[in-house]
């Protein structure tokens, strides 16, 4: 067992919550889950689990992710921070626990997992989507995550990163009518990070974050999203991942990446704004 702390936020997540603290009990100290008033057994079942659970309600991730870290007062080397609809396998858990133990010592202060995303059934390899990465284990007085309303991560304040060579899981998909919904609320999220971006020049704290604001926003709204489009299902061979494939180039180029670009457009010309806080109904 590594010397980890394990926190899980939550929102009506009872299909998944059990999976993801099975899959990781073996190897952290504690597991935390800080749940948003789930309506459904999420609570029930991760008492059930054995694990610490928090209530506490929901503004944005990185606020939530906040708050667990606060209660927690986590005093493991490492702290982990994982999703309840990802899940690590026997193997990336072996290797986890395995790096964490090497590493407690030494300047490496985070530890990148790799995931396989599943959408629709099916495993997506092409189309920039595999490997999904996140540096989300890290020593726990050398990172914090970043203040934003969308795109956060984990950022260092010292220390190198490695990273791991087994897959995790990652099970995001429900079905395209809950798909759609979340990333509607995706859509208003990011409208709102574009702007703060905009007015106080953030610093960005991931190469994707600087390659959004500083090259793909600078190009014109309809060419970014066809661009996108083109660089998904052909430049990194989306296609390859048959119908799947091409449903999700198109839904996260033409659909949501568009829809996100609409409402950018709204606020400016109609002179409002979304306030992107709130949980996903």
């Amino acid at each position: 067992m590594a010397d980890i702390t394990a926190i899980i936020l939550t929102k009506n997540e009872e299909v998944n919550i059990g999976d993801c603290i099975k899959s990781i009990r073996g190897i952290v100290k504690r597991i935390v889950v800080v749940d948003s008033f789930s309506t459904d057994r999420t609570v029930e079942i991760a008492k059930a689990e054995g694990v610490e659970v928090y209530q506490h309600k929901f503004y944005n991730y990185a606020k939530q992710y906040m708050y667990g870290v606060e209660v927690a007062k986590a005093d493991t080397v490492w702290t982990l921070r994982i999703d309840a609809d990802e899940r690590l396998t026997e193997e990336s858990a072996k290797e986890l626990e395995k790096l964490c133990d090497q590493n407690n010592h030494t300047d490496v202060s985070g530890i990148v997992l790799r995931y396989k995303k599943n959408f629709l059934g099916k495993d997506l390899y092409h189309g920039g989507v595999y490997p999904w990465k996140k540096m989300n284990c890290y020593k726990t007085t050398d990172g914090e995550i970043e203040d934003r309303s969308m795109d956060e991560h984990i950022v260092l304040s010292k220390g190198s990163v490695i990273e791991m060579k087994e897959d995790s899981l990652h099970f995001d998909f429900k079905n395209l009518e809950w798909w759609i919904g979340k990333h509607n609320w995706y859509s208003s999220r990011e409208t709102v990070d574009y702007f703060e971006n905009i007015s106080v020049k953030k610093k960005a704290g991931n190469i994707r974050t600087w390659i959004k604001m500083n090259i793909y926003y600078k190009l014109p709204m309809g060419m970014r999203a066809h661009l996108y489009y083109l660089y998904r299902y052909y430049i990194r061979l989306g296609f390859l991942d048959g119908k799947e494939g091409k449903i999700y180039a198109f839904l996260q180029a033409y659909w949501y990446r568009y829809l996100i670009d609409a409402k950018i457009y709204e606020c400016k010309v109609m002179n409002t704004k979304y306030d992107g806080i709130g949980e996903l109904k």
